[in-house]
């Protein structure tokens, strides 16, 4: 079902509960809490998943997951999946050097997002093998079953860097639509780009 199709539905199940309000809408979609996905969502704002998405996982998607070893649901970005290579180089002069390796490819490419450069000032190094944050900068191979994450808004962010690879059993489903406010875009806006990079690579 395409994300317009299931904002249709949202909409048509909303009036039939409400009247016209939004209260049907809003008990079907999960509100955004908290500033780590900023500016791609802001708090208050509602979102809705793709049904039958859960399984079809795709690098650079914003998801909805269950944080590593809690029942939390948070949204965060998808950055690497299983057999890729991720890691982050942090310099005093670039501080955000996100870097990834597709599984079973040999270019390294440089994941870039003009939101993320005006917001990383502290962020550090990674990875350790379990996905967090490390002394040194390491490319690390993400596991079987897993999954490599980050926030948008990078020092403002609790994600992989803190709390390991996600787990793809934990995924409820792609964001595919924001529904709430009305003012708001109904996309998320652009994705973040994966350019080539000739540099070091940890």
């Amino acid at each position: 079902m395409s994300a317009r199709r299931v904002l249709a539905v949202a909409l048509a199940v909303s009036a039939l509960l409400s009247g016209g309000t939004a209260v049907g809408m809003t008990a079907m979609s999960v509100r955004v809490d908290g500033a780590s996905m900023e500016p791609t969502l802001r708090e208050g704002q509602r979102l809705l998943t793709t049904p039958g998405s859960a399984d079809d996982l795709r690098r650079l998607d914003v998801a909805l997951f269950h944080r590593p070893g809690t029942e939390v649901l948070v949204v965060k970005r998808v950055i690497a999946l299983p057999g890729d290579r991720v890691g982050i180089v942090s310099t005093p002069k670039d501080p955000y050097q996100v870097l990834l390796r597709k599984a079973g490819e040999d270019t390294v490419y440089r994941v870039t997002d003009p939101a993320w450069t005006e917001r990383a000032r502290h962020t550090g190094n990674c990875c350790a093998p379990d996905g967090t944050r490390s002394a040194q900068p390491r490319m690390r191979t993400v596991p079987p079953g897993r999954f490599f994450f980050l926030g948008d808004n990078p020092d403002a962010s609790d994600d992989s860097r803190d709390h390991g690879w996600g787990h793809l059993d934990d995924v409820t489903g792609r964001v595919g639509v924001r529904v709430w406010p009305p003012s708001a875009p109904r996309d998320l806006g652009d994705r973040p780009a994966l350019t080539p990079t000739s540099g070091p690579v940890p």
